[in-house]
């Protein structure tokens, strides 16, 4: 095949990972990555090349900001800035070395990917003659196939070969939208964020419910949600948030249930608001931060009662992780600080001292009838606020 001429020197090579064990619908997730990524990179003046094994950016843009942002994207498993040269042995050789003498090092390792298989030289003997070069034209160097403080990576493909040094690793996971989408129990606590990210590393694009109850929360409260929401486009650059007034519902469930069953029934109250939410955007699963045992309504029992009230999948990303597990995923992706903001939610302002940890679903059931909660609960799902909130480092008053 004829070669082209090399236009750009760097270029940022995308390696899939995970997608690469994808078959019939492996098409379908670089496709839907390449728009992930070219919706990212909106910005910036790019040319995104895709195939089934790797993608490549061409820019002459800053490449340390495009890499930061890249690191975000589900989908990419690692990052590599290489130098882009012709498949012919001199260019190799030649750009090798140039590469080489502008680094220090004391001693290197050479590995050599041989992907086009017409190239007449195997990777192991390229890798040889390669370390060959290096030693003859460079002073005080020498071989380390363990612990080298300088690997060079050669790949040779059909129509280029890339070589570089470092593999930067990035999320991984699948692009985002590949499951389709579902809603996100937001509450502003630690865990709910970090269940949301889980579900979009597993490609699932989020809308966001959040139950404000006024004037017993704040707008503190409600702008901590967004900021959170906020932190969250860093992995999906639009988000919808869904504000739903919790307040009559609420205060019916203070006015005639039996304090002990009164988070148990809240719970249930949003389980069906959310699947109307659902049913009216398109939506196929509910997604929430329940962590078996951590609180009363987590019990296996209560998460039985409370999941009576619907058949939608109810998907549980944190469920068998620990506080501290949480906590550790929720430093990492930028929601703990916001997390903590003392600001009450709806599910803390009514907390009775002793809730039911083993709620009786017959019990449950008749504390129900007690006032007229499907009348509350159209109203609150036609009266919700929708804000889409986009990646765009909006500050909220919090």
């Amino acid at each position: 095949m004829p070669q082209k001429e090399v236009i750009y020197m760097k270029i940022i090579l995308i390696k899939y990972g995970e997608l690469t064990t994808k078959s019939g619908n492996r098409k379908l997730f670089i496709n839907i990555l390449y728009n992930n990524i070219k919706k990212a990179l909106e910005k910036y003046d790019v040319n995104i090349i895709k195939n089934r094994v790797r993608m490549f950016i061409e820019t002459e843009d800053n490449i340390d900001e495009i890499v930061n942002i890249l690191k975000n994207i589900f989908g990419i498993h690692s990052i590599v800035v290489a130098n882009r040269v012709n498949t012919n042995i001199k260019d190799i050789e030649d750009n090798v070395l140039k590469i080489a003498k502008e680094m220090e090092f004391k001693t290197f390792k050479v590995e050599t990917d041989r992907a086009d298989k017409t190239f007449p030289i195997c990777s192991m003997e390229f890798s040889k003659r390669i370390g060959a070069i290096l030693l003859k034209n460079i002073d005080n160097i020498k071989v380390d196939v363990h612990n080298p403080d300088y690997l060079v990576k050669i790949e040779i493909r059909e129509d280029y070969t890339y070589i570089y040094e470092k593999e930067l690793p990035a999320s991984g996971g699948y692009p985002v939208g590949v499951a389709g989408k579902g809603l996100l129990m937001l509450s502003g606590g630690i865990d709910s964020p970090v269940a949301g990210y889980l579900a979009m590393k597993r490609g699932i694009r989020l809308e966001c419910v959040y139950f404000e109850s006024p004037p017993h929360t704040s707008e503190m409260a409600k702008n901590k949600v967004k900021a959170l929401v906020e932190k969250l486009t860093e992995y999906d650059a639009n988000i919808t948030l869904n504000v739903v007034k919790f307040t009559d519902i609420q205060e019916a469930i203070y006015k005639n249930i039996d304090p002990t069953y009164m988070i148990t029934i809240m719970r249930r109250m949003m389980y069906r608001i959310a699947e109307k939410i659902m049913e009216k955007e398109g939506l196929l699963c509910l997604i929430n931060g329940e962590s078996v045992g951590q609180v009363a309504s987590q019990t296996l029992t209560s998460m039985k009662v409370i999941n009576n009230v619907t058949n939608v999948p109810v998907i549980r990303p944190v469920a068998c992780l620990d506080k501290l597990e949480i906590i550790g995923i929720s430093r990492k992706i930028g929601t703990y600080e916001t997390s903590i903001l003392p600001y009450e939610d709806c599910c803390t302002i009514f907390l009775p001292k002793h809730p039911v940890i083993n709620p009786d679903i017959d019990k449950t059931i008749a504390y129900e009838k007690s006032f007229d909660y499907e009348r509350l609960i159209e109203i609150a799902v036609n009266t919700r606020e929708r804000i889409k909130i986009k990646k765009d480092y909006i500050k909220f008053d919090i």
